[in-house]
């Protein structure tokens, strides 16, 4: 046996071992019986699942976790309420979802994100664990479900198909929330920098050749205008995800559901999680149709869309220092090569460009599972999970490091930037309500073949007077027609 086969033999009769010492205990589902570790607060279904698809590696996602116990949590009340369920195991339940709502037991939840079943297996980890835990608290042991049933019990007046959709749309009520607050911090670092490159005057390009100038400020000014488009679609994404299908049990008949437990839930689960939420108008095509989840997406793509190009032109605009554009400068936060010494890369903007490609694929993704659906249920919500999730969180993440590791720190380049302007041939567009676009155009091309200024050619050929001349090429006003260059130095924006 070599080292590595010997290591390997260690590492599985260790397992062994702890396996032996953990012990288990011995549960039945529809498929049969099966041993399930004594310590788990999980059942034999949740172990069915997590053997069935170990897919991704990972757990799920916290902030779902918490929104299944809420759920679960305010059925337990409704149903108490409606005389469905007796105090003390409704009590169990509301005390076992408190923990796991407060962050406790979620090491128990193992099953994958991307599971089939249409999340019938996170439904029913959430059923087991708080039926166990509900079942310690009135003094049982674990798997003694004639004190607490995952089904009868913890799931009673529910369905996987109104608690999955339910939870996920709660949970992207909350993801979106937080995105909207760093998109709001991004805004505003984009405002300051606007007003602080207000008086900067550069090129602007089209096409990335030279066209006529602008003012740094302006850029930064549109560049926030198009963020706060993107906070009002997520304030629209909101509203889609606050519609609930909780009620609807199966197909969105209300089947086996206590007529007044139908009438409340959705009110109680509001109040329980602060959340804006309402019981959807139509139950049953709330349970059918996804097209919010599309809708969602799409703002979120849209978005990083908007976030892509944003970091293309703090590229562009940085790129140099000394061959490139040169423009402004991104702050330096790491070396940028192994072999290039001095050598510093725009890393930030790589990385939100990286996201943005990334959220674009994810809401593909999206769309083609939500047109998947059929008839009366749609078993693809776990991928549309997974993946809407990833791609709010991670916009959020990258627009947090996108302030905080570059906006706030970008510094502008002036006299370069002036420099540019009044060497560059595109300032001739301005005399052309005076001599006509066929003159002005020979003039520049005059200009770029004999590489003299603009400023000089019109003279020469004695087009302008140099007081009419000065006057009409200023790039100032050319920033912002009818008000003249003393006047926008005054100016705030």
């Amino acid at each position: 046996m070599d080292m590595e086969e010997k290591i390997m033999d260690d590492v599985m009769k260790d397992k062994t071992a702890r396996k032996a010492n953990e012990g288990t205990r011995l549960e039945h589902d529809s498929i049969g019986t099966q041993e399930v570790p004594e310590n788990a607060y999980y059942g034999v279904q949740t172990q069915r699942a997590a053997r069935n698809f170990n897919i991704t590696g990972l757990n799920m996602h916290p902030e779902l976790i918490v929104s299944v116990a809420q759920i679960k949590k305010s059925a337990a009340i409704t149903n108490f309420e409606v005389g469905r369920l007796d105090k003390k195991r409704a009590d169990a339940i509301v005390n076992a979802c408190d923990e796991i709502i407060e962050g406790k037991l979620h090491d128990q939840f193992i099953v994958d994100p991307i599971q089939g079943g249409a999340g019938t297996s996170l439904n029913m980890n959430a059923n087991e664990v708080i039926a166990n835990r509900a079942i310690e608290l009135l003094g049982g042991k674990k798997g003694d479900y004639t004190l607490v049933n995952p089904n009868d019990h913890v799931n009673y007046g529910q369905s996987t198909n109104d608690v999955f959709p339910s939870c996920g749309r709660m949970t992207t009520l909350k993801l979106l929330h937080r995105a909207q607050k760093q998109l709001e911090r991004l805004f505003e670092a984009l405002t300051d920098k606007a007003k602080e490159f207000d008086s900067v005057i550069k090129m602007g390009r089209t096409q990335m050749q030279d066209a006529i100038p602008i003012r740094l400020g302006q850029e930064f000014r549109a560049y926030s205008m198009a963020i706060r488009r993107d906070i009002n679609r997520f304030e629209h994404a909101k509203r889609e995800m606050s519609s609930l299908n909780l009620g609807g049990t199966a197909i969105g008949t209300g089947l086996n559901a206590d007529v007044q437990y139908l009438q409340k839930v959705v009110r109680n689960i509001a109040l329980l999680s602060g959340l804006d939420l309402v019981q959807a108008y139509n139950l049953i095509d709330a349970t059918q149709n996804l097209d919010g989840y599309v809708f969602v997406s799409g703002a979120v793509k849209t978005c990083a869309v908007n976030l892509s190009k944003m970091s293309n032109d703090l590229r562009l605009m940085s790129s140099g220092p000394r061959a490139g554009l040169g423009e402004i400068n991104l702050p330096a936060k790491q070396n940028g090569s192994s072999i290039m010494p001095g050598k510093v890369n725009p890393v930030i903007p790589e990385v939100v460009n990286q996201v943005a490609f990334n959220i674009i694929g994810n809401d593909m993704t999206v769309a083609m599972a939500t047109e998947a659906g059929q008839l009366e249920l749609n078993a693809f919500e776990p991928i549309i999970f997974y993946n809407l999730f990833q791609s709010i969180e991670t916009l959020t993440y990258a627009v947090r490091t996108l302030v905080d590791n570059c906006i706030v720190g970008i510094t502008a380049n002036v006299d370069h930037c002036r420099d540019m302007v009044y060497n560059s041939v595109g300032i001739i567009t301005a005399i052309c309500p005076h001599v006509g676009y066929e003159k002005a155009a020979e003039l520049a091309k005059e200009a770029i073949a004999t590489g003299a200024s603009v400023k000089d050619v019109i003279l020469e050929h004695q087009l302008l007077t140099k007081e009419d001349m000065e006057k009409i090429l200023d790039p100032y006003s050319m920033t912002e027609p009818g008000i003249s260059a003393e006047e926008l130095l005054d100016k705030k924006i």
